[in-house]
Order: structure tokens, then C-alpha cells, then sequence
């Protein structure tokens, strides 16, 4: 299973960053990955909102500079979310 596969996010742990600065939005991006990591889940969703756009550019940097991130994109049907493939092999 890829991203694109990936059309209902309902049922994948997702982090929402609305209300965040982009620093704790940088922190809790990283934390929830690596909670996720332990947790085993390989797709996990991060909705940041559309907005301005400084969330979606925060979680655009931090994840493509995460070593644990394979790829991620935009949700197709809602671009406030994010999707992420996360690296579980180690």
C-alpha cells in the first residue's frame, strides 16, 4: 500500500495543528512521529489547515528534513492534510 492508495483518513492517527506557532508545531510534528513509530503505524495524516499557509509550509520543512519519513503529500479531496508514509524499518 502507497499514498496514493490512501483516499479515506477517518481511521489513521492523525495530529491536528490548529492554534500552533511554528516551533510547537515543529516539536509536536517530530513527537508524533516518533510516537507513531512505536505505535507501528506506517500512514499517519497531520492536518494543518489552509490558512495563511504557515502551518502547511511548517509541515512541509519538517517533514521532508524527518530521517523516518519515506514520502507524504497533500490529501487529494482536502488540501488542509497532509499524509505521511513513516519509515518503520530500523
Amino acid at each position: 500500500m502507497n499514498l496514493n492508495d490512501i483516499i479515506f483518513i477517518d481511521n489513521l492517527p492523525s495530529l491536528d495543528l490548529h492554534g500552533f506557532d511554528r516551533e510547537t508545531a515543529r516539536v509536536a510534528i517530530n513527537d508524533f512521529i516518533n510516537d507513531n513509530i512505536k505505535m507501528k503505524n506506517k500512514f499517519i495524516v497531520i492536518i494543518h489547515g489552509i490558512g495563511t499557509g504557515i502551518l502547511k509550509e511548517t509541515t512541509k520543512i519538517v517533514l521532508s528534513n524527518n530521517k523516518n519519513v519515506l514520502e507524504y503529500k497533500i490529501h487529494p479531496f482536502n488540501v488542509g492534510c497532509t499524509i505521511v508514509n513513516i519509515n518503520l524499518t530500523k
